[in-house]
């Protein structure tokens, strides 16, 4: 049976995202998105499902990286969930001197509890589902999506969030490089220019018939001073207009890498 990895443990927003992207396959968790992308280079999963970006935080810079890193894998598919953050405790909890969830997910709530809980110490463990594991007893807490909460735990009637419109950016990451005629309704890439007045303009002109969704810089980690910019374009990867236009942004580029098509 075909199996897609995700960042665990069960319950977490990945799982949603890859039972989504991947309704075919078995679902299973890893501990890291090192771990999910390592499962899908050695063969163990057919897919990885990562977390790409949030509506509030912005990128998830770890996976854009690992993807940057990793050659002989791309995205090929993409998906979109709704973030609702909700307080669980076990039945009868009081007294909350520790709240366990996410790093993204205690940013997101910073305002509800620094109002509500201001002395609790914020724990911040590797998904919002693994903050349930955390739950050993009456004054502990944990920020994570309500369908996560096993029966019998305690579940804030509504989304604790200080922004309630929350959406997080799911990437199907698969082996292989994309077929030149391969469709879809995206591009993503990266791109590295000169450091020198003009260059990125220079970089961006043959994107000017194409819709840019998306444009970021990260550092070169060997290079101060200087960054990759990370782009996505509404454009069919197959067809000859976005061909031309990304042939063109290589010419302009030091290097450029295609790192999905969805």
């Amino acid at each position: 049976m075909l199996k897609v990895a995700y960042l665990g443990p069960q319950g977490s927003y990945s799982q949603l995202a890859a039972q989504r992207l991947c309704p075919e396959a078995s679902a299973f968790p890893c501990a890291s998105f090192q771990a999910a992308l390592n499962a899908v280079l050695c063969g163990t999963a057919c897919a990885a499902v990562l977390p790409a970006e949030n509506s509030l935080n912005g990128c998830v810079t770890q996976v854009i990286d690992l993807l940057q890193a990793t050659d002989g894998v791309y995205a090929s598919k993409s998906c979109i969930l709704e973030i609702d953050h909700r307080l669980i405790t076990l039945e009868g909890a009081g007294n909350i001197t520790k709240i366990y969830s996410h790093r993204q997910a205690l940013e997101q709530c910073a305002g509800y509890l620094a109002e509500n809980y201001p002395e609790a110490k914020l724990i911040a463990v590797s998904s919002t589902s693994a903050g349930l594991e955390m739950l050993k007893d009456k004054t502990c807490a944990c920020i994570a999506g309500a369908h996560a909460a096993p029966q019998g735990m305690c579940v804030s009637p509504c989304n604790i969030a200080d922004e309630r419109t929350n959406f997080t950016q799911f990437l199907m990451i698969v082996k292989g490089e994309i077929p030149q005629s391969a469709h879809g309704e995206r591009v993503f890439f990266s791109a590295t220019c000169r450091h020198e007045a003009g260059a990125l303009l220079r970089l961006l002109a043959p994107l000017e018939k194409l819709n840019l969704t998306r444009i970021e810089s990260r550092p070169i980690k060997d290079r101060p001073g200087e960054y990759r910019f990370f782009m996505e374009v509404s454009a069919d990867y197959g067809a000859e207009e976005t061909s031309a236009a990304l042939e063109k942004v290589r010419a302009a580029a030091n290097s450029l890498k295609i790192l999905g098509c969805y």
